[in-house]
């Protein structure tokens, strides 16, 4: 068998965690941000966790983890 490779966006984009979930950066950050209330603004700082089925696809896309 061939090796697979794992999409570069992945790599800068997405961390995986000791337990198997997957942490990304949340969207809507970067420009527009006076339509956005104070509190969403707050709740998307730090890191998030992707639901099962996203972090199963990431997964898929990271056939060897991310390092």
């Amino acid at each position: 068998m061939p090796k697979l490779k794992t999409k570069s966006s992945v790599k800068k984009r997405f961390k995986i965690t000791a337990t198997g979930k997957v942490l990304a950066g949340p969207g809507k950050k970067r420009h527009n941000l006076m339509a956005r209330s104070q509190k969403s603004k707050r709740s998307n700082r730090g890191s998030q966790t992707l639901t099962h089925a996203d972090g199963i696809t990431v997964k898929q896309w990271a056939p060897y983890g991310i390092a």
